[in-house]
């Protein structure tokens, strides 16, 4: 399995795309593959918007450590006391005006010492969470270059059509000169060139229906690669692919991005089940504090400290903890059946798309055979027909049929290309690092590795933090 694994994205990168010396075309310079999969990737917004989402279940995990740790706070008050007061001495009734300033200043820690494993249950459910969304990462990342796959093949099957269709119409143009110049001479009749005007309307037609084809190609292009194409050149080899049903279904349980991600939230929904169960549970927490107190002009003053150990635990609260208990069980049953539906899927995934590939393999070669049969009868039928043995509409059909073989073989090799890619996506292999695109790919660890131990803004690593998040243009 690992040497099919090294062998087939070594396949794919080198014999399918020759990636290594793709590069993002230049005005003028040929549209390869690779170049069309390098710009796709790093232009996208879909990445963009999957990569912020996984930086945000990174910071989970800090905040979910920061809950570990003392939580220090402080407080400050001025306040000015005003008004008067009175007095009664030997039936003497005195009264004075009260007025001063009192500043108070305090700083509070409070600290968790044991809450039965609760926390900690939450740093892995953050932990495992942020693996699930690399997961989806990786899964949208083959979406992105899946669908590059199918702009390029398309826009490519819609030049080649256009070129077939220009050169039908000079060539029945020609059929439709040859017929006048019969008809004047008497050799054919008003029927004969009528045909071959029809003719030639409906190749006009079908050629106006391929440059719409072709406009609506180009835009898919620009939406999947965010960038004009350029002349697009022929694609290598097919990359290396399963070499039967079993095979590919195999990879694809157990490679998937999908089936990876099902994985991870399965444990995720098991720790959420200890997690409420823990809630039943008394916490442990530390508080300390430190008070002063000045009354500005009387200068009086004071300081106070307090520190005291405390717990607190839920004795009845109607049932709310055990009914979370329950749902989170449940919870953890829809994620156990969720991967095994994943599972399925991609299994038929896979074998949907091994057959494809077959399908379109013996379409192809079928195709082939089809155009070199078409073309000795055309060439035939041209020539019986300049002796007189055939009518023109022998060979406009001729002609037809040829244009139709051709037709096939352009849409027959552009969707083998294309079932090709679906496969590799559907076993897990169609990403940067499998195809081995000259870019420069997204570390999702090196984010991951600055915020999982939830360091200070004035810390060496929170510096460091704010240069990565500058070099990503997020700060």
């Amino acid at each position: 399995m690992k040497r099919w694994w090294r062998t087939a994205r070594h396949s794919a990168a080198v014999g399918a795309l020759a990636l290594a010396m793709a590069i993002v075309p230049r005005m003028g310079a040929a549209e390869t593959l690779g170049s069309t999969l390098t710009s796709a990737y790093e232009n996208s917004g879909l990445l963009d918007q999957n990569r912020a989402l996984l930086r945000a279940a990174d910071e989970d995990v800090a905040s979910a450590i920061a809950a570990l740790r003392p939580v220090i706070n402080w407080e400050a008050n001025f306040r000015r006391n005003f008004g008067t007061q009175g007095s009664e001495i030997g039936g003497v009734f005195s009264e004075s005006g009260i007025s001063d300033t009192q500043v108070d200043l305090g700083v509070n820690l409070q600290l968790l010492l044991y809450d039965f494993g609760e926390s900690r249950l939450r740093v892995d459910i953050a932990k495992e969470t942020v693996l699930a969304t690399r997961q989806s990462l990786l899964g949208v990342e083959q979406d992105v270059l899946l669908r590059a796959v199918q702009a390029y093949f398309g826009l490519r099957e819609a030049n080649e059509t256009i070129a077939l269709r220009e050169n039908n119409v000079r060539l029945i143009s020609r059929e439709l000169r040859a017929a006048q110049d019969r008809f004047e001479v008497g050799e054919v009749t008003r029927t004969d060139v009528s045909l071959a005007e029809a003719r030639l309307a409906r190749a006009r037609a079908n050629l106006a229906v391929a440059e719409g084809n072709r406009t609506e190609a180009i835009e898919e292009f620009r939406a999947a690669v965010r960038r004009p194409p350029g002349a697009l050149s022929p694609p290598n080899s097919l990359p290396r692919l399963p070499a039967s049903l079993e095979e590919a279904r195999g990879l694809a349980v157990r490679n998937h991005p999908d089936i990876k991600r099902a994985q991870r939230n399965v444990t995720v929904a098991e720790l959420g089940v200890a997690l409420a169960d823990a809630g039943l549970y008394p916490d442990i927490s530390l508080t300390a504090g430190l008070q002063a107190r000045e009354t500005v002009d009387s200068e009086a003053y004071g300081r106070t400290g307090s520190v005291s150990i405390g717990a607190q635990g839920p004795i009845y609260q109607g049932g709310r903890l055990t009914s979370q208990i329950r749902a989170a069980m449940a919870r953890r049953d829809e994620s156990r059946a969720v991967l095994l539906q994943v599972s399925d899927q991609l299994a038929q995934t896979a074998a949907t798309a091994f057959a494809r590939v077959q399908s379109r393999r013996a379409a192809l070669e079928a195709s082939q055979r089809e155009v070199r049969a078409a073309q000795l009868a055309f060439e035939g039928v041209r020539e019986e027909a300049t002796l007189g043995a055939r009518t023109t509409l022998d060979v406009l059909d001729a002609e037809q049929d040829l244009l139709d073989a051709r037709a096939n073989i352009i849409a027959a090799n552009a969707q083998l290309y294309t079932a090709a890619y679906q496969l590799l996506a559907a076993i897990g292999v169609l990403t940067a690092e499998d195809l081995n695109l000259p870019v420069k790919r997204y570390d999702p660890a090196q984010y991951y590795n600055l915020v999982k131990d939830a360091p200070a803004a004035v810390s060496r690593q929170g510096r460091e933090l704010d240069r990565v998040l500058r070099a990503i243009g997020k700060e």
